[in-house]
């Protein structure tokens, strides 16, 4: 009689089919790590870190991804337990734990005293998604970033950040913010409103995956702002990603952005879920 188990371990690839049954109960909310494990096939090296599952008589219940982000997948209590046990016999490994409300909130009550004070918490954050046309007009400017474009793009790409966080991401220690932002326009998930070498308009696609994408680094610059360029924007993007990455458009936002969430709104998207996050 084979012996069952039933505890955390690190996931390997022979792991992923399992994780995949897993992700697929909820792939648009599970998107960030379905991407990470199909384009790191949950190789250390690649991830940056790992991903382990909770087991339940040798059965995989739930998941969590620990690199640059804490991510919780289909996250029971149970195992909610188990992954803060990990976490704080491990020590902070990362400078966010990011997901659905109750899961990232129940990580971070149980790890909170051995990893010590957050710099943000972000307890209510709206999941958005639509899988439709947008409902207002998309601004016919937006386009894919040019890779030659990059340094144009690159300080919109920085404020938003600072805006976002709070704190510069070119701070000592951070991975090359610019690396990252060179990635996005060679894979042409830059898309941007630029006249006259200024961007005026800018988002990004985070994560895909066949099923869906999420959007990230919304953004417009200030002395444009109150024009209608960022509902025109985002309906661009939809439009565009919807036809060219993915056919679910996904993204959270802070739940005081008022004039996000409004936007977001007359675009098309509707709440499915809510996350929350917390910074470091």
């Amino acid at each position: 009689m084979l012996s069952t188990t039933t505890g955390v371990r690190v996931l390997r690839e022979g792991d992923l089919p399992a994780l995949q049954v897993l992700i697929d109960r909820d792939p648009i909310v599970n998107l960030f790590v379905d991407h990470r494990a199909a384009s790191t096939r949950l190789s250390p090296r690649w991830l940056g870190g790992e991903i382990w599952g909770y087991f339940e008589d040798d059965a995989l219940v739930s998941a969590c991804h620990v690199a640059a982000n804490m991510v919780p997948v289909e996250a029971t209590a149970e195992a909610v337990a188990a992954f803060a046990e990990r976490a704080r016999l491990t020590g902070r490994l990362s400078s966010s734990i990011v997901g659905p409300r109750a899961a990232a909130v129940g990580l971070w009550e149980r790890v909170q005293e051995a990893w010590g004070p957050a710099r943000s918490l972000r307890l209510n954050q709206p999941f958005l998604q639509t899988a439709d046309a947008p409902l207002v007009t998309p601004d016919p400017r937006l386009r894919a970033v040019l890779i030659d474009e990059v340094d144009v793009l690159y300080p919109a790409s920085v404020a938003m950040f600072e805006e976002e966080v709070g704190e510069s991401p070119e701070l000592p220690g951070r991975n090359s913010y610019r690396a990252r932002v060179t990635q996005l326009v060679a894979r042409g998930w830059a898309y941007a409103i630029i006249e006259d070498g200024e961007v005026l308009f800018k988002a990004e696609v985070g994560s895909a995956s066949a099923k869906g994408c999420q959007i990230q680094g919304v953004y417009v610059a200030p002395q444009h702002r109150g024009k209608g360029l960022g509902t025109a924007g985002m309906a661009a993007v939809v439009e565009r990603v919807r036809r060219e990455v993915a056919p679910v458009v996904s993204l959270y936002v802070n739940d005081y952005n008022h004039v996000a969430r409004a936007v977001y709104e007359r675009v098309g998207f509707v709440q499915t879920e809510t996350f929350a996050s917390v910074l470091f």
